[in-house]
């Protein structure tokens, strides 16, 4: 019984997957984080499986408080995808757990899903996302596309934070479909 019991305990020391959530980022300033993001890779998912190709999300800041969210995305038939949603900061020490729903009926945001960053660049070039629970993840980036030796320490980061970075599906950016900035 001692010998399973050392055993269990040198497994949880070396696999943190099985033994903690995933850290948060320290600290988030909303107003640098706001703005328009890339999706270089993702943990598949049931609500983006339409989703083929210039997956991106785009961070307003509201004055009454929560972040306004656009996600968009491109089908396999070229049409654009489009879902507006709330975000809200549920962590207020760090601004690093948030909740983010897209259901919105009778005046009323439902089915809250929790959108953890783990990981951000000090200039906010990029950010990875996670979940309690890592049934998601998401990599982002302030550009199109990242050079490989980043992915490289993102898929350090991303082992550090108990994922494994080979569910991770690369994103096809979409050409042309950022115009002037605009989405």
């Amino acid at each position: 019984m001692l010998r399973l019991l050392v055993l269990l305990l040198l497994f949880l020391a070396n696999n943190p997957i099985t033994a903690t959530e995933p850290q948060v980022v320290e600290s988030v300033d909303l107003d640098r984080y706001t703005g328009l993001w890339f999706e270089i890779a993702r943990i598949p998912n049931r609500f983006q499986k339409q989703c083929t190709a210039g997956t991106t999300a785009r961070y307003t800041l509201m004055e009454d408080g929560p972040i306004r969210v656009v996600n968009s995305c491109y089908k396999e038939d070229g049409s654009k995808d489009r879902v507006t949603g709330l975000a809200k900061v549920v962590d207020v020490e760090s601004n690093a757990k948030l909740q983010v729903s897209f259901l919105r009926f009778l005046g009323k945001q439902w089915f809250w899903g929790d959108y953890w960053i783990i990981g951000l660049d000090e200039e906010y070039k990029w950010a990875v996302i996670g979940h309690p629970e890592r049934k998601y993840g998401w990599i982002l980036s302030r550009t199109p596309e990242i050079s490989d030796s980043l992915r490289q320490n993102i898929n350090g980061l991303l082992n550090q934070q108990g994922y494994n970075p080979d569910l991770f599906e690369n994103t096809l950016p979409f050409k042309g479909h950022i115009k002037g900035g605009q989405q």
